[in-house]
């Protein structure tokens, strides 16, 4: 498909969409592209009108200077809202997307009809989360991989992606990278996401700012809408526990556990989590 660009709220952002019927807007995660939404966006475009986009900072959507937050992710994506002509659209986040749509759905709730949560937190300080100097070893850490990824993409990708995947599935990965896993992706799609657009020093940096802004744990009561909660049972990124922390606040929630699977569960189970999904919005 081609990349169309909008311009919103002083910045390009760029996007895809595909399909018709309710719009469904899909929300990436941590050093990610819109391309990582690869198992989603065509099954679920059998359904719905999806549109997924590269966040500032991101992919080819624009790396604009400034400070960054969540709520300056949550008007962006109100402002691609507008630019597209939705009124009202379901949204789902992983990752750091989960954490962005928290910020939308409490900022913008009129724009927002049923929510999907995947492997996501509310918040990074408090309570038990990291401090700011715990974001800011997180993002060297990052930057220190990114510039080793540069060297080397292919062997640092697959030894980083073992605290992303469940064991076994791992080690199909890193026994062939040329294999399409669903056939959708293989390793070496991955390593390309990572490599070109992917993202530089400033934007970790960036991520690092907004990462500081995210608490919703006490306004998440203020949440109405229907929201379905996906977790992964081998998610070493995101325990179990935080996202039931997640489904205890919300007073309209659903919680699915994804067996066997860890944090790229969307990668990993994506055809189950897809059905997941339709079922969800449809119901």
């Amino acid at each position: 498909m081609t990349d169309l660009f909008a311009d919103v709220n002083g910045i390009n952002i760029c996007y895809e969409k595909r399909g018709e019927g309710d719009p469904v807007l899909l929300v990436h995660g941590f050093g990610d592209r819109k391309e990582h939404w690869r198992a989603q966006f065509g099954e679920l475009s059998e359904h719905f009108q999806v549109i997924r986009f590269d966040n500032r900072g991101a992919g080819k959507s624009d790396r604009a200077d400034g400070v960054y937050s969540m709520e300056l992710f949550a008007d962006d994506i109100k402002c691609l809202l507008d630019y597209l002509k939705i009124k009202k659209t379901h949204i789902i986040g992983h990752s750091l997307g989960g954490m962005i749509v928290q910020n939308v759905c409490l900022k913008y709730p009129k724009r927002i009809n049923k929510i999907i949560l995947i492997n996501t937190i509310a918040g990074i300080v408090p309570p038990g989360a990291l401090p700011d100097q715990g974001i800011e070893w997180y993002i060297n850490k990052a930057i220190k991989d990114n510039e080793s990824l540069q060297k080397d993409p292919l062997n640092l990708f697959i030894e980083r992606a073992k605290k992303s995947y469940s064991r076994e599935f791992w080690k199909q990965m890193k026994e062939n990278p040329k294999k399409r896993f669903h056939n959708i992706w293989s390793v070496e799609d991955l390593v390309e996401e990572k490599t070109a657009y992917g993202p530089t020093e400033r934007d970790y940096y960036h991520l690092g700012e907004a990462l500081k802004t995210h608490n919703t744990y006490e306004r998440l009561h203020e949440i109405k809408n229907e929201v379905l909660i996906i977790a992964a049972d081998k998610d070493k990124t995101i325990p179990l526990v935080i996202a039931k922390r997640i489904h205890e606040k919300l007073p309209n929630s659903k919680f699915i556990v994804i067996e066997n699977a860890g944090h790229q569960s969307i990668l990993e189970y994506p055809h189950k989590i897809n059905q997941h999904i339709i079922k969800f919005l449809k119901t």
